[in-house]
């Protein structure tokens, strides 16, 4: 299965996502560990543009083939990246399932954009202001909406999965 997860910055994807690879046994492929790691080697410098999410995808593309649950992590701010994932589960030949996570409260929201620490060497998180600019394309498909205002990541988790359950593979 390929679970693709987006939202803007600090609405909890990150964790998310690692809690539920954790709890399927997946893999988390996070697009800015990708593009982190790109920056490091010199070959760019941000923004990077698509780079990074053609990385993601051939590295979707080849665990799926290995039979393996893959969790694609990223803001995902656009539909042609939205796109281009589930072009990668119907060619893999697996369920596709979206994911947005949100987070309602806006003060509970900018608190956490302002509040995080980076878990990324040398990653600049954006601030309030950048994420509430960002170009962010409206999702006009079916997804789960996970919204994680007010809810320990457990309990977002819990809501997740119950959804993909329901989805079914």
């Amino acid at each position: 299965m390929l679970i693709v997860m987006g939202g803007l910055p600090a609405t909890g994807k990150t964790t998310l996502a690692r809690l539920l690879a954790r709890r399927m046994g997946a893999v988390h492929l996070r697009i800015d560990t990708i593009e982190q790691a790109i920056v490091r080697s010199g070959l760019a410098r941000p923004p990077l543009g698509p780079v990074g999410y053609f990385v993601g995808y051939a590295l979707a593309e080849e665990h799926l083939g290995q039979g393996l649950t893959v969790i694609a992590e990223s803001v995902n701010p656009l539909l042609v990246t939205r796109d281009a994932w589930r072009t990668v589960g119907v060619a893999a030949g697996v369920p596709v399932a979206e994911v947005e996570v949100v987070c309602s409260d806006r003060a509970e929201h900018r608190d956490r954009v302002t509040s995080r620490s980076v878990d990324i060497s040398d990653l600049r998180l954006p601030e309030w202001q950048e994420v509430v600019e960002r170009e962010y394309e409206p999702w006009h498909r079916e997804r789960i909406i996970v919204d994680t205002a007010g809810q320990t990541p457990e309990e977002s988790l819990a809501t997740l999965v119950h959804h993909l359950d329901r989805a079914g593979p």
